[in-house]
């Protein structure tokens, strides 16, 4: 049976261990902290949680942190899991964040996932906010419609890409790699070097492919122990086509081999050297004329 990539987690957090998660990812808020949580996760999770359970200080602090640390976010799993969401208001929401961070082209697919009419964060009054208070500068122009004085935005709500690098495994190698599946990989196997590469696939979200490469190159080279054959050396996880012979593939593809000259060193180099010393030929098998009167 193929592998088949899982996008998002089955079960959905609760609200305690959000919190937990999402102070684990750099968010400020009073609770203790969850080790190692996955970003993208805990990024829809409280983005669900802002949009449609309404919680503002969440959404507040879930904006300022995307400000801060939005380079260092697997854009492709992100755009991912939005996608598969149905909410509008969820959709609005990020498409109005992509737009917000659109030097970043990675996140222009995100910008595409919603579209129509502006929605208004707040179910009422959205219209005399932004007369009194002017537009936040964050979402003018975007997907949805924020007043200025709604969602505050403070530094210390997030912490700084050096804090969060180490304290976050997987956020450090995605600074040192780049922001993929391969970081996440990577800070997977330092936690447990004895991961199979199906399994690491399924935890981090990635293609078996990928996994199957880490998991190679991370025993290379730490040294740690990982079950990989002596074929994996060459960096192909399939097993490679044996080679025919040098003789078998002259004479299966040598070009001179349908030529008269190619057939007759094809048949000679086979046939004995003495082999036809004692056969008579045609003409004198039935004897010429000459031989005949002769006789």
């Amino acid at each position: 049976m193929g592998f088949s990539r899982a996008q998002a987690r089955t079960v959905p957090l609760a609200a305690d261990a959000l919190t937990s998660a999402m102070v684990g990812i750099g968010m400020s808020f009073a609770a203790d902290t969850e080790a190692q949580p996955n970003i993208e996760d805990t990024l829809l999770d409280a983005s669900i949680e802002a949009m449609e359970r309404g919680d503002l200080r969440v959404l507040s602090v879930l904006a300022t942190w995307f400000g801060v640390h939005a380079s260092w976010v697997n854009a492709d799993r992100l755009i991912k899991l939005v996608g598969e969401q149905k909410s509008p208001r969820l959709r609005a929401l990020w498409s109005a964040l992509a737009r917000w961070q659109g030097r970043d082209r990675r996140f222009a697919r995100l910008i595409r996932l919603y579209r129509g009419k502006a929605l208004d964060l707040l179910a009422v009054g959205t219209d005399f906010q932004i007369h009194r208070h002017g537009e936040d500068p964050r979402f003018e122009g975007t997907a949805l419609r924020v007043p200025a004085n709604v969602l505050r935005d403070r530094a210390a709500d997030a912490l700084t890409p050096v804090e969060l690098a180490q304290r976050h495994r997987a956020y450090r190698w995605r600074v040192t790699m780049g922001p993929g599946y391969r970081a996440d990989m990577w800070a997977a196997l330092e936690l447990d070097s004895h991961l199979s590469a199906s399994e690491l696939a399924r935890r981090t979200y990635g293609s078996f492919a990928t996994a199957w490469n880490v998991r190679r190159a991370f025993a290379m080279v730490t040294g740690r122990p990982a079950r990989i054959s002596p074929r994996s050396q060459t960096g192909d996880p399939t097993p490679s086509r044996p080679r025919r012979g040098r003789l078998d593939q002259f004479t299966h593809s040598s070009p001179l081999s349908g030529c008269r000259g190619g057939g007759r060193a094809a048949t000679g180099a086979a046939k004995p050297r003495g082999a036809g010393a004692g056969r008579a030929g045609p003409r004198e098998a039935q004897g010429s004329p000459r031989a005949s009167a002769s006789r």
